[in-house]
Formats: structure tokens, C-alpha cells, sequence
């Protein structure tokens, strides 16, 4: 009883690897190859300087033009490509983190893995492969992860950001190099509930208002 008890937990965990790498194989990363090679013909014509603060994630981040004026004691670089997922940053790395050998990375990624249905455990694992892959490349680079915050339009998913958000918190007090900066009570009101004087019409992306307050509270807490 115990051998068979024993081989078919091996086989569900062996079964659990492929379908998780076929998942991973399956992930369409091609969808953002002209943007990634737009970035790689912009760093020919005007290069990014080394050793800057790289912001890079989703559309919190490709959206954030501001970036330059919010945090104007810093040579910033923007690679936010909006809708990606976190393994797209990863996978990516080489071509548009590890050639500016940034000494700060700001990150925002994991929203729409948890929409497209990943759980927070499953999002909390590739955020750790992001954190083992730069690290092993640049081992000085500190990594800060902004917290996901409450929207209109995703408020049903709101208790998987949370848990993301208490992942990436616990993660991020004991590793070396990382920071967390919470984020989720930027866009409530008194009554818990997500304001949308601070979002576009989408109810899902930050308005100027909405960035104001999100690089207050970013410049406040990233290292020097």
C-alpha cells in the first residue's frame, strides 16, 4: 500500500512538472517582439545611460510618462510593455534589463497573470524566477516591487491581488536586495472601496491623479 501510495504521488508531482512546462512553452512571448525591438532600436539611437533606475513591468509602467519629472534625482529608464506578464519580463531580460546594467529596478508586473488566471502562488514563482534571474547576472542590482492596488474594473480579483501582494511582502522582508512598497490603499476610499477619480475611463489604469499619488509614495520609499 505504501509503494503505491508513494509511485502515484511521484507520477502526480512528474505530471504536474510537464503540464507546468507546457504551459510555460505555450506562452506566446512572440506578441511582443516588435515592442521589445522598437526598445533595442531606441537604445542603437539615443543609448539608455548604465547603471540608472530601469522601471519595467505592465501598463502601470509603460504608461507611466512621467517618470523623468516624478523622480527628477534619478537618470530613469522606462520598459514597460503593457499586458505582458511576468515571465515576459524575465524572458526578455537579456534584451532589455541586463544592457543597462541597471543599479535599481522598479517592478510591476503580475496583474494580468492573476487575470489570465494564474494563481498567486503560481505569479508569487515566477516573481522569484525574475528576482534568481537578475540576480545572477547582477548580484548588486536592488529590486523593488510595487504592490498591486485595487481598480474598478478588477475589483473581483481583488482578494488574489492581495494574497500576491502578502507573498511578495513576506518574500521581500527576508531577501537581501528586494523592497516592497505597498500600494493597495492608494486607490481606496474610507469605505475600502476603489476610487475611479483616480482611473481612466477603462476604470482599470491609473488617471494623472492617480499617478501623482503613486509616485509620491514611490519616490518616498525607494532606496538611495
Amino acid at each position: 500500500m505504501n509503494r503505491r501510495i508513494t509511485f502515484t504521488a511521484l507520477a502526480a508531482c512528474f505530471l504536474h512538472l510537464v503540464f507546468a512546462n507546457a504551459a510555460e512553452t505555450n506562452h506566446n512571448f512572440a506578441v511582443w517582439e516588435k515592442e521589445i525591438s522598437a526598445f533595442e532600436k531606441s537604445d542603437k539611437t539615443n543609448p539608455p545611460p548604465k547603471h540608472a533606475t530601469l522601471f519595467i513591468g505592465s501598463s502601470t509602467i509603460r504608461m507611466w510618462t512621467t517618470l523623468a519629472q516624478d523622480f527628477p534625482k534619478r537618470e530613469v529608464i522606462n520598459r514597460g510593455f503593457g499586458g505582458c506578464e511576468i515571465v515576459d519580463c524575465t524572458h526578455f531580460a537579456d534584451r532589455i534589463v541586463f544592457p543597462y546594467e541597471p543599479r535599481l529596478i522598479v517592478f510591476r508586473a503580475g496583474g494580468n497573470d492573476l487575470w489570465a488566471g494564474k494563481s498567486a502562488e503560481q505569479v508569487f514563482a515566477d516573481f522569484k524566477e525574475f528576482v534568481a534571474t537578475v540576480h545572477q547576472r547582477l548580484p548588486k542590482t536592488e529590486i523593488v516591487f510595487i504592490s498591486w492596488s485595487p481598480t474598478v474594473s478588477r475589483w473581483s480579483g481583488v482578494e488574489k491581488e492581495k494574497a500576491l501582494n502578502r507573498l511578495a511582502a513576506e518574500y521581500c522582508l527576508k531577501t537581501p536586495r528586494l523592497k516592497y512598497i505597498e500600494t493597495s490603499d492608494l486607490t481606496l476610499d474610507e469605505h475600502g472601496q476603489p476610487r475611479a477619480d483616480l482611473l481612466r475611463a477603462d476604470k482599470l489604469h491609473l488617471n494623472a491623479e492617480g499617478y501623482k499619488l503613486l509616485a509620491e509614495r514611490v519616490r518616498s520609499q525607494l532606496p538611495e
